[in-house]
């Protein structure tokens, strides 16, 4: 009897321990099945934002533009593999399809100075040839012929037959190195978490740190196949009230984070570099310092000074062409002097003997090597029309050049990048994401393997190279990946970086017909000028509407007006204005550099610019005070008593410089002596005889 008490007893007790242990081993299981879900949240979150901002692989899209012309295969596969983030840059054999093009361009008045212009090719490009730089979206770039001109150029079209891909994220495309394309619509993380609690969780098997008493760590709960979420709710211990709100708030944080759509993603991911490249921009506390006006003086002070003082790296080996840059430097100096030269005018140059021997020795020393390095259209592909048109046709002409150009590196003793500045923005920049630190990086990839590939770069730090941009964002785009090489820049401004007797103030330069870039050259005698000041344009930057609300329709003397509307009337209005004005205003826009300053030099009308801190073009060689008027922008309301406060045979001085010094500010198809392209050239040899150092 007593032995049946004690086994009852034991019995009893062993029940009651079972008892009293389920409901602790359900809270623990319950626990562990909160903590699993939430690292796995996390794990899934970080694994989606990683995945989206895949690389493609780095050097592909580097092809000869050469073979690029040969082959139109060979273009689409070049391209194949380069993307940025969301935004594809690809040729889709998907998505080339033959379809009518569609003009979907989307106004950029915030972008450009005046009205937008088209993306016009050489004369030499075939619109039948294979081309299609894929933007995303269904958009691409592709070649059309234009039905008014006649001539070739590229515009954003929509392909009909394109589809969004359904594709996951992290699937690797068809025909792609890299996890997601940027056409391809990758749904949301809170999709994918709302997927993931609908589905079982038949193999989930987690360990529970809470459980210390535990034989084995893992903790099966196969037999589970209800939500999660759901179960875990039903039990209320503090612990695993904490585990439910790491969740949500893990769930809350992603759905947050993450934008709402691929072009948002696009504009916002700038942890990438298409060509490989680690480069982060360094940000800025204060991008514009507050810097006083400089007068023409003081802008002539500073640069004898640079000259005197700025010096390049120093080389790492020495090389032969150094010592004949360094020759050609002590030849310029010690120049015999010029007398009665019939060819240039002597008041519009700040020393006509220098420049006369350094061009002549640029001629005969300079060698450029021209990178063939870098695929259609922002690298090898000029824009012949419009305010962006310089860096088009200097490139142009630069490749064509045989007398300067070496097809060895090792002969030159410069080095030409032949980017688009314009190209990068129009391929690249993201709409409305006022975020343009990929392109940027795009560029920096693009030096990175120009630096790994030839030993030219490293020599010097890219002091002996050079690039010639015209887009308002150049400075931005080239201030650390080219910082130490020659910017030829449209934007000259001393506030962004721009410095004096290094970099080269290009002339901005507005090409109507790349066929004829001369038409319409020329205006009325000085005589037959009736029309004392005149401007008309878009009122971009601050400058303009004051300009307007001191001037417009105010006084009969000042014909100032806001944009002319379109159409080829309006145009030759414009330029007939132009043609019979004394002064051409020349105010700054959004940036400091406008294109009527050589429109006025076009059309014989003195420029008077208006814009602080602009270093005028060609300034190492030029003296702008012979034939242009410089006016502070805080002297806009004195406007017309400063025009009528210069005496008739100065004015007459002032158009007759205008007159001399207009063949070098001329686009030939075929380049001429002093003409623009020569020009640009020599400010870029100058600057580098000036500053070039000695191992």
């Amino acid at each position: 009897m007593i032995a049946k008490l004690r086994s009852w007893k034991v019995s009893f007790c062993e029940i009651n321990m079972v008892q009293l242990q389920k409901p602790w081993v359900a809270t623990v299981q319950r626990v562990v099945l909160v903590i699993a879900i939430a690292l796995s949240v996390l794990v899934f979150q970080t694994f989606m934002l990683s995945s989206r901002t895949a690389l493609s692989s780095p050097f592909r899209a580097f092809s000869d533009p050469e073979t690029e012309g040969r082959s139109s295969l060979s273009t689409v596969s070049s391209y194949r593999s380069l993307s940025v983030g969301e935004l594809s840059l690809l040729s889709d054999p998907r998505n080339s399809t033959g379809t009518s093009p569609v003009d979907v361009r989307t106004g950029e008045d915030d972008m450009l100075d005046d009205d937008e212009d088209d993306i016009d090719l050489g004369e030499d490009e075939e619109p039948e040839s294979e081309f299609s730089f894929d933007l995303g979206n269904g958009v691409i770039l592709k070649k059309v012929r234009d039905p008014n001109g006649g001539f070739i150029k590229l515009e954003k079209v929509v392909d009909p037959n394109y589809f969004p891909s359904t594709e996951k994220v992290g699937e690797p495309a068809p025909g792609y190195s890299f996890s997601s394309d940027g056409k391809h619509n990758a749904p949301l993380v809170s999709d994918q978490i709302k997927n993931f609690h609908n589905e079982s969780v038949s193999s989930v098997a987690v360990s529970s740190p809470l459980d210390s008493h535990a034989t084995d760590p893992l903790v099966d709960l196969s037999t589970n196949t209800s939500d999660p979420i759901s179960t875990v709710t039903t039990s209320t211990p503090s612990s695993v009230e904490q585990a439910t709100k790491i969740v949500s708030s893990s769930i809350k944080q992603s759905t947050e984070t993450l934008p709402k759509d691929s072009a948002q993603l696009a504009g916002k991911s700038t942890s990438y570099n298409s060509f490989g490249g680690n480069y982060t921009p360094k940000r800025r506390k204060n991008k514009r310092r507050a810097m006083p006006p400089l007068s023409m003086s003081e802008m002539n002070s500073l640069l004898l000074k640079n000259h005197a003082s700025y010096r390049a790296m120093r080389p790492r080996w020495s090389s032969a062409h150094d010592q004949n840059i360094i020759a050609a430097r002590a030849q310029i100096e010690n120049a015999p002097i010029s007398k009665n030269d019939q060819e240039l005018y002597e008041p519009a140059f700040r020393n006509l003997s220098m420049f006369k021997r350094s061009y002549e020795l640029m001629e005969s020393t300079l060698k450029v090597y021209v990178y063939k390095e870098g695929g259609r259209p922002i690298f090898h592909q000029p824009v012949l029309k419009g305010i962006y048109a310089s860096e088009g046709w200097f490139m142009k002409l630069m490749k064509r050049n045989r007398h300067l150009t070496v097809k060895d590196p090792r002969n030159a003793n410069m080095f030409y990048i032949p980017f688009s500045s314009r190209f990068l923005e129009f391929a690249l920049y993201v709409p409305d994401s006022h975020n343009k630190k990929n392109l940027v990086q795009y560029l920096q990839g693009y030096m990175d393997m120009i630096a790994a590939k030839y030993p030219f770069w490293n020599r010097t730090g890219g002091a002996d190279h050079f690039a010639a941009a015209c887009h308002d964002w150049a400075p931005y785009e080239t201030r650390h990946t080219m910082d130490s090489s020659i910017r030829a820049l449209c934007n000259a401004d001393l506030h962004e970086g721009f410095r004096v007797g290094k970099d080269v103030s290009l002339p901005e330069t507005l090409v109507l017909s790349p066929k004829n870039p001369l038409r319409e050259l020329g205006g009325n005698p000085a005589s037959e000028r009736s029309i004392l000041a005149f401007f008309a344009g878009n009122m971009h930057g601050k400058l303009r509407p004051i300009l307007l609300q001191h001037w417009e329709n105010k006084d009969p003397d000042m014909k100032i007006f806001g944009p002319m509307p379109p159409g080829v009337n309006n145009k030759k209005t414009y330029i007939q204005f132009m043609k019979t004005s004394k002064y051409c205003i020349c105010p700054r826009g959004y940036e400091v550099n406008s294109p009527r300053i050589v429109e006025s030099i076009f059309y014989e009308c003195v420029p008077v610019i208006i814009s602080d801190n602009y270093v005028p073009p060609l300034f190492e060689v030029l003296n702008w005070e012979a034939f242009s008027v410089i006016v502070p922008e805080a002297d806009v309301p004195r406007l017309k008593e400063i025009l009528m406060s210069i005496p008739l045979n100065k004015y007459l001085l002032l158009q007759k410089g205008v007159r001399k010094v207009q063949k070098h500010f001329l686009w030939h198809n075929t380049p001429v002596k002093y003409d623009l392209f020569h020009m640009i050239l020599h400010s870029i040899w100058f600057n580098r005889v000036f500053t070039i150092r000695a191992r």
